[in-house]
């Protein structure tokens, strides 16, 4: 006794259908070479500012970023010595999010694209 098809209106491929017959679930793929042209990352950084204490400044980069403690004071402090940190690198658009974030805890911050 055949077994009924689960799905009665699909046909199998015919064999002279000039398309390629696979069997049943199987997915061919073609692998090609492609250039991705992927957009440069970009680059969220801190500048000093003579307001914002130095622990105020490392709470919110813990909170914002997930930092541990350690990290955030490492950012800290090339902030307070270099006068600026990159902060977070990657995609445009979280760049942005990040930046409006840290400005709302009234830091001075902004993006830059990273060189190539």
């Amino acid at each position: 006794m055949r077994k009924r098809s689960p799905f009665p209106n699909i046909l199998p491929p015919r064999a002279d259908a000039g398309g390629p017959a696979t069997a049943p679930g199987v997915i061919e793929t073609i692998s090609e070479e492609t250039k991705t042209n992927l957009a440069p990352p970009w680059h969220v950084i801190v500048r000093n500012d003579p307001i914002n204490l130095m622990t105020y400044v490392t709470m919110v980069f813990q909170k914002v970023f997930g930092y541990t403690r350690q990290k955030a004071e490492r950012h800290m402090m090339e902030v307070h010595k270099r006068g600026q940190s990159i902060v977070w690198t990657g995609g445009r658009e979280p760049a942005e999010h990040y930046v409006r974030v840290l400005q709302q805890y009234h830091l001075l911050a902004l993006m830059e694209q990273a060189e190539p």
